[in-house]
């Protein structure tokens, strides 16, 4: 296991030194350390050889134990890593998947090369918190120049200051490949991003040409109303990208398409087909400009958006947002006593199974007519696919107010999981008569893009209220997000099995009070893990409601905290923390801190800091100044671009001259000893074959007292200090 070493890469000497494969090092508790040769021998394809080294069979074991929503293993939540499937395809990319920072650290440099270019070519799909502390991987280990075999993800999270100017149009053309939704906890990573994008193309320009656009791509995302409006035509293409546009946008959108400049041409000119072409993007046309497509036009493209969206090709809230807008262009003028209003009268003709099956259903019977015309019969044969129409808000009313009438105690179970797109309309009382006691049920009624925060509540209570149990695979299939919505009552429902069976969920968006209750479910489900990393691993996602006392043992336990993590911390926290316990808390990731100093939560807390302790984070010391990439937290950034600047080292701890070129705060590590260059999570699992831990110890975290015991490193014995173990 040889390859060159970057000067700033860890290499993991006792992973050199020692022949042994790592699998028959590291057995997992309870489990014979035995392995089979097919396993040890494991391939993933032609060109990864690497894979098959002790060390990144470490960093896979780890990422499979501790990151992933499984069963059994090391860390609760993981698998057996000497079961795991290490072989090409899908199963070598969902191990991938479960990216760990922590082992990765210790890859040498040919090695954590060959890791990322793998990641690249599987296209693995990582989250923001894996990218940023990769990212600062390798730019430690002078990686960042490979950016062409890298993620395009990736190099989002990449200090930008590095960019050569010779790389800078490639870097940003291949970047602009990435999802830089990504960098939500980083705002003024994409502020620079987008004035070093600016950069390249020699500077802010009065109109974006098509070249400049095909490499911006989907950074246009970012740019401002009037810059669209001046772009190139083609500047549509960029904007098909976007997930979603903002109000000015959407005006640009509209001015741009009334102008006619566009390959579309004037509305009046527009096809079926060109629509169709734009995609989503149609779907904020306004109404004034689908007044004036030929009709023909409109309607057929109308028939293509609800065939679209009955097939789910197309989200309901899509097409609904097109139906609105493209309806309200068709309407006629009220008479003075409104819209059918008198007598209601039913003058389309009584709606029937055959009529619901015409694409253009909504064209011939607004929600006037839909009361009118639709009886209870037709209804209840037919929910299934008249929720199938896009309907718009007024028209869901409609049918929510008939199947009251239908149903006086509440819908029946097997209607629940068809009314999906109606749940929004229902209260807690309504949602409490209906008779929910299928898993299966809920998890309809608690799609991402159904149920809102009182109804989620209501949900679930009524599905416990029948006996239901918030089990694990409910907890994976509604999702983390879900949790946020759930009363504290009901948190305390989940069993910790289950929540160790479920592993770590995304939490992060929930207020500040659900972190803390999910803070505390946590700690009974994971506050016996072993190791600091297995424990960090678990236990990341639910942090935001850590006490300030957990967050300095951990700061202790060189786990490296990642920006993300870090940026959904309780703020009042926060302020109890001096800048030295922060510096270990993110340990190379530290320099992140410029990245995101603009999100509220790091802002908050830069304010709290005096002009010295704000120099030993290398940061301006006004934190509301606009120098650097630390402002424009709202609102599409300046098209002034403004070169990045690395961060200061000055009044750092050890050699400041050796700082990371990423930014981020790294001694050299030629001059440390190996207890301390090497993590001590890594240290205890290099040391796992000669100690086992007492059964009877409550976990790393709670058995650590005063002294010695918090330091994170190794006793005589070979075991973890603070960790009660034997020989």
């Amino acid at each position: 296991m040889g390859g060159a070493v970057g000067p700033a890469c860890v290499l993991p000497l006792q992973l050199v030194l020692d022949p042994l494969p790592v699998t028959q090092r590291l057995p997992a508790p309870g489990r014979s350390a035995r392995m089979t040769s097919a396993h040890r021998q494991t391939d993933v394809g032609p060109g990864v050889g690497f894979l098959r080294s002790s060390t990144l069979t470490l960093l896979l074991s780890l990422a499979t134990h501790c990151s992933g929503p499984q069963a059994k293993g090391l860390c609760p939540g993981g698998t057996d890593a000497s079961r795991a499937d290490l072989g090409p395809g899908d199963a070598n990319r969902s191990q991938l998947q479960g990216f760990w920072c922590q082992p990765a650290s210790q890859l040498p440099r040919d090695q954590l090369s060959a890791l990322i270019r793998r990641l690249a070519s599987l296209q693995v799909p990582l989250q923001a918190w894996q990218l940023s502390c990769l990212a600062n991987l390798a730019s430690r280990c002078g990686l960042q120049d490979d950016f062409r075999l890298h993620p395009p993800s990736l190099l989002l999270f990449y200090n930008l200051s590095q960019v050569r100017a010779a790389d800078c149009r490639a870097f940003i053309h291949r970047a602009a490949q990435g999802d830089v939704e990504l960098l939500d906890h980083l705002p003024d990573q994409r502020v620079t991003l987008w004035r070093v994008a600016l950069a390249c193309l020699g500077g802010p320009l009065p109109r974006l040409r098509a070249s400049d656009l095909q490499l911006l791509g989907v950074l246009v995302c970012d740019m401002d109303a009037s810059s669209i409006t001046t772009a190139d035509p083609r500047v549509l293409e960029n904007l098909q990208r976007c997930p979603q546009l903002t109000a000015d946008q959407r005006t640009a959108l509209n001015s741009l398409l009334a102008g006619g400049r566009t390959q579309l041409g004037p509305p009046g000119s527009w096809t079926v087909e060109e629509l169709q072409a734009l995609g989503p993007l149609a779907t904020y046309i306004s109404s004034h400009l689908w007044a004036q497509v030929q009709e023909a036009v409109g309607l057929g493209f109308f028939h293509s958006v609800v065939a679209a969206c009955r097939t789910g090709r197309l989200s309901q809230h899509e097409a609904r947002r097109f139906v609105s807008s493209f309806l309200e262009s068709k309407a006629k003028p009220l008479s003075s006593g409104g819209r059918l209003r008198t007598g209601r009268a039913c003058v389309r003709g009584n709606i029937t199974a055959a009529t619901l099956r015409d694409d253009l259903f909504l064209v011939h019977y607004d929600c006037a007519q839909l009361e009118s015309c639709l009886d209870s019969r037709v209804l209840t044969a037919n929910l299934d696919p008249l929720l199938h129409h896009p309907l718009p808000a007024e028209c869901q009313r409609v049918v929510k107010a008939k199947l009251t009438q239908i149903y006086p105690g509440g819908l029946p179970e097997d209607q629940l999981r068809l009314i999906t797109s109606l749940v929004y309309l229902y209260s807690g009382p309504e949602i409490g008569q209906w008779n929910i006691t299928s898993s299966d049920t809920v998890v309809a009624l608690l799609a991402p893009d159904v149920a809102l925060e009182n109804q989620t509540e209501a949900v679930l209570q009524t599905f416990l209220d029948h006996n239901g149990t918030v089990s694990s695979a409910l907890l994976l299939a509604v999702g983390g997000a879900r949790l946020c919505w759930m009363s504290p009552q009901q948190i305390q429902t989940i069993r910790p099995q289950e929540l160790r069976l479920a592993g770590a969920l995304d939490v992060s968006s929930c207020p500040q009070s659900r972190k803390d209750v999910l803070y505390a479910k946590a700690q009974e489900a994971f506050g016996s893990s072993r190791t600091p990393t297995a424990y960090y691993g678990l236990m990341r996602p639910y942090l935001g409601g850590a006490p300030a006392e957990e967050l300095r043992q951990l700061a202790q336990a060189n786990i490296s905290m990642d920006i993300d993590t870090f940026a959904s911390l309780n703020p009042h926290v926060l302020q109890s923390l001096d800048v030295g316990t922060v510096i270990a808390l993110l340990g190379p990731n530290v320099g992140d801190l410029q990245k995101a100093r603009s999100h509220p939560t790091v802002r908050s807390w830069l304010r709290s800091l005096s002009s010295s302790a704000l120099g030993q984070l290398g940061l301006d010391t006004d934190p509301a100044s606009p120098s650097g990439s630390a402002h424009a937290t709202s609102g599409p950034p300046s098209t002034t671009p403004q070169a990045p600047h690395p961060a200061h080292t000055s009044g750092l701890p050890g050699n400041a001259a050796q700082a990371s070129t990423s930014g981020s705060l790294w001694a050299p590590l030629g001059y440390l000893p190996l207890a301390v260059a090497l993590p001590s999570s890594l240290l205890w699992l290099l040391h796992w074959g000669t100690c086992s831990v007492d059964g009877a110890a409550s976990g790393w975290l709670g058995s650590q007292g005063s002294g010695a015991g918090k330091t994170g490193l190794l006793g005589a014995a070979g075991c973890p200090l603070g960790l009660r173990g034997r020989l």
